[in-house]
């Protein structure tokens, strides 16, 4: 055997690999639900702050040069807030991988039309002695494209050429020759603003952990399990997450996705083919280096209903924690007489994306041990609980403290019940789509719950209603599940 064809390389490599992987090894007291620092800032920051200022700009100077007179302050004020409005409805402060000034002119251009306009009809009713023709109204909404158009440019590249200066850490999800390119790629081109730092895939031919060498790239650790990702997130403060597949067709795809949301990280999905995918968000295309690049979210993809939900959540349980609170009184000064102190009961659950927190509720039964409180599935039927216990359960008041988990954000109204991380991991072995409930703020009332599904019912069942009103979701259905539920209390339908 001569010295060319001797196993030396492959000892090489594969030791480069292992000492690759101690970079991304957690110190002992890291964990994969350890929240990842959060990087105050940054460029996803500054870069829409930058586009609103070229915008104003451009306003400004097509106002200074166009207007037949000085504007009262209301009509500028009406002008920015039309333009503003106008470009983030057409998703224009959105910052993707590629971004393109050329490619949004003509929305740009359209939108600027329709802004002169409106407020031209404003300003002819306010004062018609600021009328502006047509032809004025024509070469303001036209210098303001092109002077927007042009500092967009600049501030594209002055981010594409900050992201190459300073890239990001990255974890690339995806085995087989689609994510070694996609990892050459981001390797080789760092204007997209991703450093691969590991992958998280099978292992390799040789069992080693190793992964193929992308043609030009260094060697990345192989991460083979969604603990081994969650502690390379920690460890190296991972900041984007990309998918060579479907999170819903890769092996633990919705279990890494979940982690990937709750430590804060953008997700991407990066493929050579279009692909049907119910986390996508926008429509708008994106590429990396000629690769389709959609950006992932947690959950619907709609901002404004989702903040219209958070506050629909908080003011609502305020207004019930006031109107509740004479028979939350009664509730804890029956419960304190029966069962002596300590009223409320506090007991870690898992709630939306993943994130643990502290449920609060009327304690109806006082549990032998912590071991009993976290693994115990059904007290309904305990000899120990009292008769106060029994009335709180069954009339479902007991639920009444988690109101202030809604105040708090821990949770919402309506959405998936939130269940103790024991039974997490037992029912995510069991039901395969069961951590995908978790893209959402779990709720004190849910779908599953107003079709008759709480106590010890189908966990099947369970996770099909509340996926569904995920895919399905509205500010509609939550009323009307809110209605529902109200039914159901009058009808003692508690557990």
């Amino acid at each position: 055997m001569t010295t060319e064809s001797a196993p030396v390389p492959r000892a090489a490599q594969a030791t480069a690999v292992r000492r690759a992987a101690t970079a991304i090894r957690p110190p002992r007291s890291g964990g994969e639900d350890t929240p990842a620092p959060r990087v105050a800032g940054g460029r996803r920051g500054r870069a829409p702050a930058a586009l609103l200022a070229s915008d104003v700009l451009a306003l400004g100077l097509a106002v200074a040069l166009i207007a037949p007179g000085p504007w009262p302050p209301a009509v500028a004020l009406l002008q920015a807030a039309t333009q503003l409005l106008l470009n983030a409805y057409r998703g224009l402060y959105r910052t993707g991988l590629s971004p393109s000034a050329l490619a949004e002119l003509p929305a740009l251009a359209g939108l600027s039309v329709v802004q002169w306009y409106v407020v031209a009809e404003a300003t002819s009713a306010y004062d018609p002695g600021l009328t502006a023709g047509w032809t004025a109204l024509g070469c303001a909404a036209g210098l303001q494209t092109v002077v927007s158009c042009g500092a967009r440019a600049v501030v594209h590249r002055s981010r594409l050429w900050s992201a190459a200066r300073n890239p990001r850490s990255a974890l690339v999800v995806g085995d087989g020759p689609l994510a070694d390119r996609v990892v050459a790629v981001l390797q080789e081109h760092t204007r997209y603003g991703m450093r691969p730092v590991g992958r998280v895939a099978g292992t390799g031919p040789a069992g080693d952990g190793t992964a193929d060498t992308p043609a030009g790239g260094a060697p990345l650790p192989v991460l083979t399990s969604v603990q081994d990702a969650g502690r390379a997130v920690v460890q190296n403060s991972v900041r984007h997450a990309v998918f060579t597949a479907p999170p819903e067709a890769a092996p633990d795809g919705a279990e890494l996705f979940a982690l990937f949301a709750r430590h804060g990280c953008r997700m991407w999905l990066i493929t050579d083919q279009a692909t049907a995918v119910r986390y996508r968000t926008t429509p708008r295309p994106d590429h990396v280096w000629g690769f389709a690049a959609h950006a992932l979210h947690a959950g619907p993809h709609r901002p404004v209903a989702h903040r219209v939900k958070r506050v629909m959540d908080a003011v609502l349980a305020m207004v019930a924690l006031v109107v509740a609170s004479p028979v939350m009184a009664a509730c804890a000064l029956a419960v304190r007489l029966c069962d002596g102190p300590g009223v409320l009961f506090r007991q870690e659950r898992i709630g939306g994306y993943g994130r643990p927190f502290v449920l609060l509720k009327f304690r109806t039964l006082r549990p032998a041990d912590a071991h009993e409180s976290a693994t115990r599935w059904n007290v309904s039927s305990d000899r120990r609980m009292s008769r106060v216990g029994r009335l709180l359960r069954r009339t479902s008041l007991d639920e009444l403290p988690q109101l202030w988990n809604v105040v708090r954000g821990d949770m919402s109204l309506v959405g998936p019940r939130p269940e103790r991380p024991y039974f997490v991991q037992q029912f995510s072995r069991a039901h395969p789509h069961y951590r995908s409930r978790h893209r959402m703020p779990v709720g004190i009332t849910g779908l599953a719950q107003v079709h008759g599904l709480r106590g010890d019912t189908s966990i099947e069942d369970r996770a099909r209603f509340d996926n569904r009103y995920i895919e399905t979701w509205s500010l509609w259905q939550d009323l009307c599940v809110l209605v529902r539920t109200a039914g159901s209390v009058f009808r003692l339908g508690g557990s």
